[in-house]
């Protein structure tokens, strides 16, 4: 009898567990068409079941408890969609999904880096611009040479020129001065201090797959000097199709680029190379004895091998790059005569080297680490500067991917070393910087609508002391086609004499950071943007309003001490930048129009005074017409106006607009490409001076239009 009531039990039970369980069948379809999307992929959640759907755009999941479950169904070039299902099903019942095609699908596909938790870039609660595709193609069209107008005609960007013979320029965010944006390579910090000189004029964008801004502070991801931002250079990497493309392009001012990169992967080895000469002839098309474009050679090398194992992958790579860059008086580079010259002999040798082993399927360690040796001579009239920096950043991560909460927790070391020449009239600005940093970050998907992002980085420079950083970004997806972020956080930026404000003096007569009194610069900043797609008949259009607002308290300003003696000082009191940023983007048939709009308010408030911080254009519009035959023809029209600026002295200078075409004519391996910058020939000498003295000895004034006026550019791309 007891055999028979524990069988009796055991059938019970086993009817239960299978009465408990079911079967889900979903049909996914074109909202558009109600074509069935085969191969879409259904996640159920919290089980963490995956499945994709047949030819027939069924999806079935078998043995799914009862009870309420979270289905999310992605295809590519749609919008993800989200839904709750509730089981058991009625029998033999289908869960009909229709999918909305994406308004921008390029956009949505992208996958950003910089935030160091890859996501999509609908998907990151971060706000996160990306340069890429064919809008990285066209840019790198009118400048192939370098990535200043790649990052210039981006809202709330702009590449200030520092030098007016050199050419040299650094990267202001949101009107901030250039040593408060970190430039990254990959995710490796190369660029910093001493070694941002020079170095938007030294990258060329041929093996770049793209490029991501992140505005506001972001020293929480990074470390420090990211106050108003950072931007992430992303190197293409090696597929299963073989990748050989040259660029050989001309520009009317003497201007000669060429340029090369092959990529390639060979089972579980891959290989990437790129080369590149870069040069230009001396280049004066005012006419007043002193260079717009300086005479310069460049010579660039970079291999990087990948090795991809069942649970490991590696990549080791190598950059050197050499230039030879005079500017200055006609006479003297020409006829060898007298005249104010500035050489600049660089030489950057940088190495870089990253390892991933997956532990799980869903969590992985990464170990980073990058060496960068930048020498670099600069000579002017009676006065050198001569001096060597050495850096490293090495950093380890542990990076888990989970159904709602992803984390990264990791620590990293920087180190930069700085060893003058002396010169017998400056004393020695040498100085060793090392920052030990620890940070933790995590995305949590609280609800199919809201993602938060959170990190916490704490670094310790020595003999500067201990910076504490939060930061916090949420999204709300309000409706599929409505979303909106908000973030803020903490940065900081440790004292430095690599300043727009050293540049233009080219070191001179500045003394070294006084480590005892000098404090670290720290800014606390706030995003917030709205984010709307929508289509009216055939016409798409999306629209992104940005407002922000950044708190720099007792930033470094260089002062006068003694005579003709200046040195760098926490200023009393701070500087603010707070405005907006306008993009509309509009597409009809094969027309594309961008327009934007940036609205820059940035005080300092010292002693008390408030003063119009130098260098920063209220008002900027950027306005762009693209037409375009899909693999066949291209067209560009833009024009770009940036209202009066404040200058150093007091003075303030002219509003103006630049104006631009370019052409490009495609065919299946080769293409030739023509663009007219500047056609209107907007100049700071047709309106404003550039210097006072002589052509011996020139007082420059402030650059904040173009010197080089109108140049015609074009060459011919091959893909093979």
């Amino acid at each position: 009898m007891k055999h028979i009531i524990f069988v009796a039990l055991l059938m019970i039970l086993g009817s239960y567990n299978l009465d408990a369980q079911t079967t889900i069948k979903i049909l996914v379809q074109n909202s558009n068409t109600r074509e069935p999307l085969s191969a879409a992929t259904a996640k159920l959640m919290p089980l963490n079941k995956t499945a994709i759907a047949d030819t027939t755009g069924i999806i079935v999941f078998e043995k799914i408890p009862n009870g309420t479950h979270t289905l999310s169904i992605y295809y590519l070039g749609f919008a993800d969609k989200t839904i709750r299902i509730t089981t058991p099903l009625a029998t033999d019942s289908i869960v009909s999904i229709l999918m909305e095609e994406n308004e921008e699908e390029e956009e949505e596909e992208v996958i950003v880096t910089a935030t160091r938790i890859s996501r999509t870039i609908a998907n990151t609660p971060t706000r996160t611009e990306v340069i890429s595709g064919e809008e990285l193609t066209e840019k790198g069209n009118m400048k192939p040479g370098d990535i200043r107008m790649l990052l210039n005609e981006s809202t709330g960007i702009q590449t200030q020129q520092t030098s007016a013979t050199s050419f040299n320029a650094g990267i202001r965010i949101q009107g901030l001065d250039g040593r408060y944006t970190q430039l990254l390579r990959d995710g490796y910090p190369m660029y910093g201090g001493f070694a941002s000189s020079l170095s938007l004029l030294q990258i060329a964008p041929l093996d770049l797959k793209q490029v991501e801004v992140i505005k506001g502070a972001a020293s929480t991801l990074f470390g420090g000097g990211a106050i108003a931002g950072l931007v992430n250079l992303v190197s293409k990497t090696p597929t299963d199709n073989r990748e050989l493309n040259f660029l050989s392009n001309v520009t009317n001012a003497g201007g000669i680029d060429l340029s090369g990169f092959y990529s390639e992967k060979y089972g579980k080895v891959g290989l990437t190379v790129f080369t590149s000469r870069n040069s230009n002839r001396a280049f004066d098309p005012a006419a007043i004895g002193l260079t717009a474009i300086p005479k310069f050679e460049r010579y660039t090398i970079n291999p990087r091998l990948f090795i991809y194992a069942n649970k490991t992958t590696a990549d080791v790579g190598v950059t050197f790059i050499s230039e030879n860059r005079t500017g200055g008086s006609m006479n003297y580079i020409n006829n060898n005569g007298n005249g104010f010259y500035e050489k600049n002999d660089t030489r950057r040798f940088t190495t870089q080297f990253g390892v991933t082993h997956r532990l799980t399927e869903s969590s992985n360690i990464q170990f980073k680490n990058s060496f960068s040796r930048f020498d670099r001579a600069l000579h002017i009239p009676n006065y050198f500067f001569d001096a060597l920096q050495q850096s490293s950043f090495t950093e380890l991560t542990w990076n888990k991917n989970g159904s709602t909460l992803d984390w990264v927790i990791g620590t990293n070391l920087v180190t930069e070393n700085l060893t003058e020449v002396p010169n017998g009239i400056d004393r020695k600005r040498d100085y060793n910087l090392n920052t030990f940093g620890v940070f933790i970050q995590n995305v949590w998907s609280v609800h199919e609508n809201i993602t938060i992002e959170t990190g916490l980085r704490g670094d310790d420079v020595n003999e500067l002391g201990f910076e504490l950083l939060p930061r916090i970004s949420t999204m709300f997806k309000i409706t599929p086609k409505l979303t909106t972020r908000i973030g803020g956080g903490f940065g900081y930026k440790p004292p430095t004499i690599f300043t727009e404000d050293a540049e233009r003096r080219q070191f001179r007569n500045i003394s070294p950071i006084d480590m005892i009194n000098a404090r670290n610069e720290r800014s606390k900043g706030l995003n917030w943007d709205i984010n709307y797609k929508t289509k009216f008949g055939d016409i798409s259009f999306s629209f992104n309003q940005l407002f922000f607002y950044t708190h720099l308290a007792q930033p470094l300003v260089l002062s006068n001490t003694s005579g003709t003696i200046f040195a760098f000082k926490n200023a009393n009191g701070s500087l603010d930048t707070k405005g907006m940023e306008t993009n509309v983007r509009l597409t009809y048939a094969d027309f594309k129009l961008f327009i934007g709009y940036t609205y820059t308010n940035a005080n300092t408030h010292f002693d008390n005074a408030k003063q119009w911080l130098p260098l920063t254009a209220r008002h900027r519009l950027n306005n762009v017409l693209m037409y375009e035959i899909e693999d066949k023809l291209k067209l560009g029209l833009e024009a770009y106006y940036f209202s009066k600026q404040r200058l150093s002295d007091g003075s303030f200078g002219k509003s103006y607009w630049i104006t631009g075409f370019m052409a490009e004519k495609l065919w299946e391996k080769w293409s030739v490409f023509i663009n007219f910058e500047n056609f209107t020939d907007t100049r700071q000498s047709k309106f404003d001076k550039v210097f006072t003295g002589t052509i011996q000895d020139p007082i420059f004034r402030d650059i904040y239009a173009p010197v080089d006026g109108f140049v015609i550019n074009g060459g011919i791309k091959i893909r093979l």
